[in-house]
């Protein structure tokens, strides 16, 4: 097949990889916020260093400040911006759970911002098994705040075309697939193994 016969190369779904990624990594860059399919919906996230990106998720979602808000990643590197260091022993007990379901509470570090822990000193995150949510974080370079795509109190969305309905031009949405997860993921805390959710 000669080369302007090929199909553009496709990752994420109906654009190609390469504008859809340019367009998210200026998002991004701009404090915006994304809509993404992950394990059981579509999540809305952002750059989750950016506090004001951060206050813009909690606004599109009337979240309250103090729940906090779940970031998920590629791999640990992405998140140890956003945890206190680990010993060696901890760092090989988070392979138990990662990639995976698995979300844990981890001791957050000082460049977290309490929008994004909430009224805690730790932090939720996840390493995540979902390969599109997974694609996407590390094409981007970076850990994504991930909380579902709704407004508080109501459905998860579980389609790209709810979400651009729902929010509009407020949110780049990305096409995809969700995982087949009925439910969110587990949410654990390391230190003491008491499973929240």
């Amino acid at each position: 097949m000669s080369r302007s016969s090929s199909p553009p190369r496709r990752v994420f779904g109906r654009l190609p990889a390469a504008a859809l990624l340019r367009r998210a990594r200026a998002t991004l860059r701009q404090g915006g916020v994304l809509a993404y399919s992950t394990e059981s919906c579509f999540g809305l996230g952002c750059d989750p260093l950016n506090v004001r990106a951060i206050r813009r998720v909690l606004a599109l979602k009337a979240r309250p400040n103090h729940k906090g808000l779940i970031v998920i990643a590629a791999s640990l590197e992405q998140v140890r911006p956003l945890i206190r260091p680990l010993s060696a022993a901890e760092e090989a007990e988070l392979g138990r759970y990662w990639p995976g379901p698995y979300t844990l509470l981890l001791p957050a570090s000082r460049r977290v911002s309490p929008l994004l822990r909430g009224r805690h000193d730790k932090i939720a995150v996840r390493v995540t098994a979902h390969g599109e949510a997974a694609a996407l974080c590390r094409a981007l370079g970076t850990a994504l705040v991930s909380t579902s795509a709704n407004r508080a109190g109501q459905k998860s969305l579980k389609a790209a075309q709810a979400c651009r309905r729902a929010f509009g031009s407020a949110v780049l949405t990305l096409p995809g697939r969700i995982g087949g997860s009925r439910r969110p993921s587990t949410i654990i805390d390391f230190e003491t193994g008491r499973v929240l959710r």
